[in-house]
């Protein structure tokens, strides 16, 4: 298998406020934690589709690579209850 990108898929963005009485921009929620091949001849960019299928296009890249920590899951430790069950399913085979 090629290198491997972790990728959010992130939900509409919410309002902030950096302090009180004044707007924050806008901060978009991760929704989901995908897995996706790197682009072919590109270590440093991600393919067209996560390992369940989905488009790479609208979703942030990661700066944790799973092969930067032997050993451990693939995917950032406080994001663990939104991995996408499809994907951690390749990713353990």
């Amino acid at each position: 298998m090629s290198d491997i990108v972790v990728v959010y898929e992130l939900d509409k963005p919410v309002a902030t406020r950096s302090s009180p009485g004044s707007p924050g921009e806008g901060e978009r929620p991760v929704r989901r934690v995908h897995a996706a091949p790197t682009a072919p001849g590109t270590p440093t960019r991600t393919g067209p589709r996560t390992l369940c299928g989905k488009d790479t296009f609208v979703m942030a890249t990661a700066r944790r690579r799973p092969s930067e920590r032997r050993g451990a899951p693939w995917y950032p430790d406080e994001y663990a209850s939104l991995v996408c069950p499809d994907c951690d399913a390749v990713m353990e085979i």
